[in-house]
């Protein structure tokens, strides 16, 4: 969705939002299924046999249903000239002649972008003629998320959806904080008397299930202590609730924070930074990767992630190797995506790390002593950058946007990378090498 919303800034698409009212019940069901009758609309045979209703189509609750409503939808929209992207099943884009639009289908809502309103308007009518449709005008609010639109820009944000978490968590009226978490989150993590155990744990996991949702949509910033604190989701304990609080305080104290992206006058193109923490785990002695993409320079990331490395790393350089890894995979991923989302050739990702030591690694296939016992799947980076899917090139710690991404960080990096991450503004490290 993000990526389409840059695409949409880009080219100045219009960008709608539609809704299928009881979308389960068009689609046709293969299989007979039977059910009883509701109570109090019993019916019998004239012998006194108690009937039962044979589904004609699908219902809501039964397994099937979603597949079958996704079919009878792509039945419909692949004979009108829309062409299913590869990567994502639930995207879908049609061109005719100089129109362009693009369609993302979230179960019975559809949100749809469109080069110009004479294409909106004709998918629109199409639909409304072939299902019961409910037209619900340019975008502002889908799934938790508010959307803002100008001319040339598009921004989304969660403001509405933080503070109704902050109320139900009894939060409304906490003291905000500058960072995300404290910068050593993990200081008392082995104390195991019971007065350090939390009796009910199920707030812990509402807060944290709250938060995730937060980081996956809208704020990459608070990627990395969420990421830690879905690790003691089992057994909570009372400094992790301490922990998921101090995130409901940061994010009452920048509930504000939005992406925003602008069209620019450069052509779109994927750029990533990558970045590892060596041994971070205190329990597993695991590093943490971190990523982020976006489009242009100065716009805000399209994908990030953070999460622990499946093996051990015996050094910094193994580490950010494995990194560099994942962060090619997604862009395998998002080129894909792209690509069959854009007129434009996405071809080659610029990915950036800040350990020259893999980044040899990655150019230099050569098997040496202290590297020659890293798994063959990482090493498949070496054939990306061959092929030219990829470019590797060489960023300092100071600047490596992902740094905030796999570890606890000041409030100095975090205002210091918040452009690059929200694209409120230009970044100061793009500026430096050479992004513009």
């Amino acid at each position: 969705m993000r990526a389409l919303i840059q695409i949409a800034a880009q080219n100045n698409f219009l960008v709608h939002q539609m809704d299928v009212k009881t979308a389960y019940l068009h689609a046709p069901i293969e299989e007979d299924i039977y059910l009883e009758q509701p109570e109090g609309f019993e019916q019998t045979s004239e012998t006194g046999v108690k009937w039962v209703c044979k589904l004609n189509t699908s219902l809501y609750g039964l397994k099937q249903s979603g597949r079958n409503w996704y079919k009878l939808l792509n039945d419909h929209l692949e004979p009108n000239g829309f062409e299913k992207n590869q990567s994502d099943h639930c995207v879908y884009r049609k061109q005719i002649e100089n129109d362009t639009i693009i369609v993302i289908i979230w179960v019975d809502d559809l949100i749809i972008a469109a080069s110009s309103e004479d294409c909106l308007i004709r998918f629109k009518d199409t639909m409304k003629s072939q299902f019961s449709m409910k037209d619900l005008g340019k975008i502002s609010y889908f799934l938790g998320i508010q959307f803002e639109q100008k001319e040339g820009e598009i921004k989304m944000n969660q403001k509405k959806y933080i503070l109704k978490m902050l109320e139900k968590f009894g939060m409304s009226n906490c003291k905000p904080r500058a960072t995300p978490s404290e910068l050593k989150v993990e200081s008392n993590r082995y104390e195991e008397e019971n007065n350090n155990k939390i009796e009910n744990p199920k707030d812990y996991r509402e807060i944290v299930g709250s938060l995730i949702y937060a980081m996956t949509c809208t704020r990459p910033d608070i990627s990395w202590i969420v990421s830690k604190l879905s690790q003691s989701l089992a057994k909570p304990k009372t400094q992790d609730l301490v922990a998921a609080k101090h995130v409901l305080r940061y994010l009452k104290g920048t509930v504000d924070y939005e992406l925003c992206f602008r069209k620019t006058d450069e052509v779109l193109s994927l750029i990533a930074f990558s970045d590892s923490d060596w041994a971070s785990s205190v329990e597993d002695r695991r590093s943490t990767t971190g990523y982020c993409f976006s489009l242009t320079p100065q716009d805000s990331a399209i994908s990030w992630k953070s999460r622990n490395q499946p093996t051990v790393a015996l050094s910094t350089c193994e580490a950010e190797y494995i990194g560099l890894a994942n962060t090619t995979q997604e862009s395998m991923y998002l080129t894909q995506l792209l690509n069959g989302m854009d007129n434009s050739a996405y071809t080659c990702t610029k990915i950036y790390g800040d350990n020259q030591g893999a980044i040899a690694m990655s150019r230099n296939p050569v098997n040496r002593l202290r590297s020659k016992h890293i798994d063959i799947k990482y090493h498949f980076i070496r054939d990306a950058l061959s092929e030219g899917r990829i470019h590797v090139e060489y960023c300092p710690t100071e600047d490596m946007v992902a740094d905030i991404l796999t570890k606890p960080v000041s409030k100095v990096k975090i205002v210091k990378f918040k452009s690059c991450m929200f694209g409120n503004e230009m970044c100061i490290c793009h500026t430096e090498h050479g992004l513009r």
